[in-house]
């Protein structure tokens, strides 16, 4: 008799990812810190401009929020896939809540100046700079795969929540209190995101191989981003994009007051409609991602950025103007979440967080030189024409869908292929001797070679990706028919790391380039290691030899 066929697992949809305890808790708690940060701005920015006549210090509350961000996303994304991500975060929470409550307290003694709110102002932007990496790649342990996109959706209406309600009450409590109440209650905000973490008990992670120093952390990260065309080409359009969506960002503001000679309220309810569009197009992600593909939706996305800047440099209507800005925040929702989303589903756990604090630093970094761009453009033409060169902008990005499409992410199976034995070695080497050569002997026909050589190519770019300074093949001159791969790696064990960040999915590169092997036995694998034993510099001496497989 033939058993019955169980049921197919039912699709996630936008509510699936809080039927997860875990990440229904800490999706509400970072909700209320998020609007506690809108407050703190928003306060931030009045006490300074009450306490100084300097138009200089009030621009540099941005910087004080944003330099942060440059300085310390890369340090940040290493700290947190080398430490335990649980404990940062509740260090970094901590170190918030104590800044921002001792903000407070100076506020409502008197005893704050200027300077002071940008120095604590920078501080706070330290803490958000090194929690930010930490805090996304925690969505990833929270949820299945399946259900990831709609978690990091979620993310994305908790933003745009805090962004539409922050500013609001933050402003009602200094019209009727005192910025420093909203110090005090962005302190708060941090504690409660601290005991939420402080009981989540987090599954202790099994680390293969010799750990990692820092700095080699850095430059492993920065490698795997170069090597994995899939990452660079998010990165190329994440750039490209937030360059040109810099143009509404920076320049709306202007447009209310020296276009339409309308009000600050004005300018509020335009940033209402925005986040309201983007929390509408959370409910219309289920329905697109059933019928789009991630590259759809980033193409959409930036065509309609196009008619936003378009639409701000040309229509005089306010009420017009808020459904542009509606359908924005719709866009800006969907572009943002299929970014962010294709990154995380496209790195394995090693790296993801320095591959995440990579693609925020390259966002921060478009958002940062286009505001300059398109702003210093407007002064020397005029708004007009600022607006409607950075649409021209975005109608040109959309272009490069063709040399840097997204690639689909999430059937990748990234899991440590965990395949290759480990060498017959003398067990005293020590994890810094080297470098280290390792070379592998294929045999392969002639009438081979051209195929052979294209997948050698691509099996060359994972030995890169994952930590060789070098790699290539070299044929035997004697026998032609004897092709050498080899790959030049820093250290011991850089290369006993290699072994555990080769993945599933890489197998099957692998396995094109093995398909060719025609000799009797498995292509032969040698280790070299520097001999003597040295500092990690080239240098020409005789080599001892390790034989055995990798």
């Amino acid at each position: 008799m033939t058993p019955p066929i169980a049921p197919a697992p039912p699709k996630p949809t936008l509510l699936t990812p809080f039927m997860y305890a875990v990440f229904r808790a800490i999706w509400i708690a970072g909700l209320v810190s998020n609007v506690g940060t809108w407050m703190q701005n928003v306060a931030g920015v009045w006490l300074v401009t009450t306490l100084t006549t300097s138009a200089l210090l009030v621009a540099l509350m941005q910087a004080a929020t944003s330099l942060p961000a440059f300085l310390l996303s890369m340090p940040a994304g290493a700290l947190a896939d080398l430490i335990d991500r649980r404990k940062l975060l509740l260090c970094t929470q901590a170190f918030m809540a104590v800044v921002a409550t001792a903000l407070g307290v100076l506020t409502l003694t008197g005893g704050i100046s200027a300077l002071g709110v940008l120095g604590f102002t920078f501080l706070l932007g330290m803490g958000a700079a090194l929690n930010s990496p930490i805090w996304q790649t925690v969505t990833v342990e929270l949820v299945p795969r399946t259900a990831l996109p709609f978690a990091i959706t979620l993310n994305g209406v908790s933003n745009n929540i805090a962004r539409a309600i922050g500013p609001a009450v933050g402003g009602a409590i200094i019209a009727y209190y005192s910025a420093g109440w909203v110090f005090m209650l962005n302190g708060a905000s941090f504690l409660a995101t601290w005991a939420v973490v402080y009981f989540w008990k987090r599954e202790a992670t099994v680390t293969s191989g010799p750990a990692e120093h820092f700095i080699g952390a850095l430059r492993a990260g920065l490698r795997y981003v170069q090597y994995s065309p899939a990452i660079y080409g998010v990165l190329v359009r994440t750039f490209a994009f937030s360059f040109g969506t810099a143009a509404m960002w920076g320049l709306v503001s202007v447009v209310i007051a020296r276009k339409l000679n309308l009000s600050s309220g004005h300018y509020g309810v335009m940033l209402s409609w925005l986040g309201a569009g983007a929390v509408t197009g959370a409910f219309l992600m289920g329905r697109a991602g059933e019928r789009l593909s991630f590259n759809q939706r980033v193409l959409l996305g930036v065509l309609a950025f196009a008619g936003t800047n378009t639409a701000l440099a040309l229509v005089t209507q306010i009420y017009v103007l808020y459904g542009v800005m509606f359908f924005s925040g719709i866009a800006w929702l969907m572009v943002m979440t299929s970014f962010s989303t294709t990154v995380q589903l496209s790195v394995p756990k090693w790296v993801q967080a320095r591959v995440i604090s990579v693609y925020m630093l390259v966002f921060q970094a478009g958002m940062s030189v286009g505001s300059l761009t398109w702003g210093q453009l407007a002064d020397y033409t005029s708004i007009e024409i600022a607006l409607l060169a950075a649409a021209g902008w975005m109608l040109a990005s959309a272009l490069l869908a063709l040399p840097f499409p997204m690639r689909p992410a999430e059937g990748l199976d990234l899991a440590p292929a965990e395949h290759w034995p480990d060498p017959d070695a003398d067990n005293n080497i020590d994890p810094d001797d080297g470098p280290v050569v390792v070379m592998i002997e294929y045999q392969v026909e002639p009438a081979d070679w051209p195929a052979f050589r294209a997948a050698a190519e691509q099996l060359k770019r994972l030995r890169l990706r994952d930590g060789a300074l070098r790699a290539g093949v070299f044929s035997d001159i004697a026998r032609p028919t004897i092709i050498t791969e080899f790959f030049y790696v820093a250290t011991w064990g850089e290369h006993q790391r290699q072994h555990h960040r080769f993945t599933k999915e890489d197998l099957a590169v692998e396995a094109q380039v093995r398909q060719f092997h025609s000799g009797p036995e498995e292509p032969r694998v040698t280790h070299f290691l520097a001999f003597p034993n040295t500092s990690n510099v080239e240098i020409a001496t005789p080599m001892q030899t390790l034989e055995g497989q990798r």
